[in-house]
């Protein structure tokens, strides 16, 4: 070896965390099912490394062993976990409470489970402290509200006092990251740590963790289903599949060069990651008649104080939707987009305005009436978990909007369940089987079947792929134009993630506050906006830049 490699070799940070073929088992009963296999990878003080893969990829389970979270029938089969040198992997619970929080902390994913309800933020804030230092109490409150300060909390003193019903998503999530910087680990791990917060607050989060990493030198292990996310704000990526490491390697290497078949899919699956293209969309034949017309739609709320003024859930909205085309909703949580649909389906009414579907103002209908109306537009739920009856068979659930319609021989009835799963692909073998026994894919499927065996004009899809992985999503938004082009249906589709939003609609609607800031045909918004709210929202759009990316890889400096 020659002296200045010897020198380039000695002068090397050590890895803040080191994995060595590392393997996970699951015992259930008799039988041991390995998870992880044989994962190896390293951070080095200051870098980001990102898992990134599908749900049961294993990625959660490796981020869990390194902190000694795994649920009770898992453990480490073999391998090791190096923490600035020292293995941990075989260390107790107990022994490893000495870490937590000191050595390696913790941002979970869903900010609203993972703080106490019953405790003010202050006294979750001051938790770590109490472990882990000595200090009085005055010494120990002021450095709660100097970290609560430090991630950007207004009003720090008063937040210290609230409890977490009472901030919002954000907040909560800054809370947590306060938890987690209190005592400057060496790592972090950041799991899903912004999957349940709108896209600027989502930036705002991620650029808060990058400040941090940059102040005091942290190793960050980012865990993320968002290749976007990953590709813009970590230095080195590992692709996760059924357990083992598909490739690794620098951001920039990873997205420009794939060795893997399935990493190249993962990559042509993200939208943020690929190009929109027309061909992608479903075009109506020159038709110039409007499925949906919404016109100065106006919504207020009670807040129940009598004396304090109604909540203007929308404020003089307007808008149409061409026949068989696709019209997003686009705008933060409280922007207004679900209570637009409600209004639309009539499970609301108006204040003011009129919402037309096919030629007929919904708002004007009840009874009888309504119902029929409902046959001509549908709704998909976001959560393909939670909108299926678990003790219905499939077939069931598809059939259920026949009995209610129609007056049908069971002949007929299982004619149109079965021709209705063969049109969004879904096996007729799996019909006699429970929500349970289906993936996430294949409930939106049947979901969307329940949706289509009315023959409706119109389906709003609220959130209807957001809680599906990359891939997933992909099969459903290609389904989706699929059935739009064979059955000239017209879709509002609802959505915070605007890369999605991009590749799927014709035309937009930008809600901020109740107000419609914005509204045009997709390219037209997205490359000339005219408002300041949807200009930031596009900003916050996480994506890959080459450029960016590799000049960060670039210019990496370790703290």
């Amino acid at each position: 070896m020659s002296q200045a490699k010897f020198n380039s070799v000695l002068n090397a940070p050590q890895p803040v965390l080191e994995l060595k073929d590392v393997s996970i088992v699951y015992r259930s009963g008799h039988q041991s099912t390995r998870v992880v296999e044989q994962v190896s990878f390293s951070i080095l003080p200051g870098e980001v490394v990102a898992l990134v893969g599908e749900s049961g990829s294993g990625k959660t389970t490796t981020a869990q062993s390194i902190i000694g979270l795994l649920a009770e029938n898992g453990h480490i089969e073999n391998g090791s976990i190096l923490l600035n040198g020292t293995d941990i992997s075989r260390w107790s619970s107990r022994r490893l409470d000495s870490l937590r929080g000191s050595s390696i902390s913790l941002i979970p994913q869903d900010p609203t489970s993972s703080l106490n309800p019953v405790k003010t933020v202050g006294e979750q804030v001051a938790e770590v402290l109490k472990i882990h230092r000595k200090m009085s109490r005055r010494d120990r409150d002021a450095r709660v509200v100097e970290l609560l300060t430090r991630v950007g909390l207004s009003h720090p003193e008063q937040r210290a006092k609230q409890f977490p019903h009472q901030l919002s998503g954000g907040m909560k999530q800054r809370v947590l990251i306060a938890i987690a910087i209190a005592l400057q680990p060496a790592l972090i791990i950041a799991d899903e740590p912004t999957s349940a917060l709108d896209v600027r607050v989502q930036k705002r989060i991620l650029d808060l963790i990058d400040e941090l990493r940059l102040e005091f030198g942290t190793a960050v292990l980012f865990v993320t289903h968002d290749l976007a996310l990953a590709a813009e704000r970590a230095d080195r990526l590992l692709v996760f599949r059924k357990g083992k490491v598909q490739e690794q390697g620098i951001t920039a290497e990873v997205l420009r060069s794939p060795k893997s078949d399935y990493t190249r899919q993962l990559f042509t699956d993200a939208p943020a990651l690929t190009p929109r293209t027309g061909s992608a969309l479903s075009r109506p034949a020159q038709s110039t008649e409007s499925a949906i017309v919404v016109r100065n739609v106006s919504k207020h709320f009670s807040l129940g104080d009598k004396n304090a003024p109604a909540f203007r859930a929308l404020d003089n909205v307007s808008f149409q939707v061409t026949r068989g085309t696709t019209h997003s909703l686009v705008g933060e949580s409280g922007s207004g987009k679900t209570t637009l649909a409600r209004l639309l389906l009539g499970f609301q009414r108006p204040d003011g305005g009129q919402l037309f579907v096919d030629g007929v103002d919904i708002a004007l209908l009840s009874g009888e009436a309504l119902r029929q109306a409902r046959r001509k537009i549908q709704l998909v739920y976001q959560n393909p978990f939670a909108s299926l009856d678990p003790s219905q068979t499939l077939f069931k659930v598809i059939e259920e909007p026949l009995l209610n319609f129609y007056k049908l021989s069971r002949e007929e009835r299982q004619t149109r369940v079965h021709e209705i799963a063969d049109r969004v692909a879904l096996p007729i073998e799996l019909l006699q089987r429970k929500p349970h026994e289906l993936s996430g894919g294949q409930r939106q499927r049947v979901a969307l079947a329940r949706a289509l065996i009315l023959e409706p004009q119109v389906l709003v899809l609220d959130e209807a792929t957001s809680a599906l992985d990359v891939t997933v999503q992909a099969q459903i938004l290609r389904l989706l134009v699929q059935l739009q082009q064979d059955l000239g249906l017209t879709y509002l589709f609802i959505s915070h993630d605007l890369a999605t939003v991009r590749q799927i609609s014709h035309s937009v609607s930008v809600l901020n506050q109740g107000k419609q800031v914005d509204y045009g045909d997709v390219e037209s918004l997205f490359s000339a906006p005219t408002d300041a709210y949807t200009r930031e929202l596009l900003s916050a759009i996480p994506g890959f830049s080459p450029l960016h990316v590799a000049e960060r890889s670039a210019t990496k400096e370790f703290v």
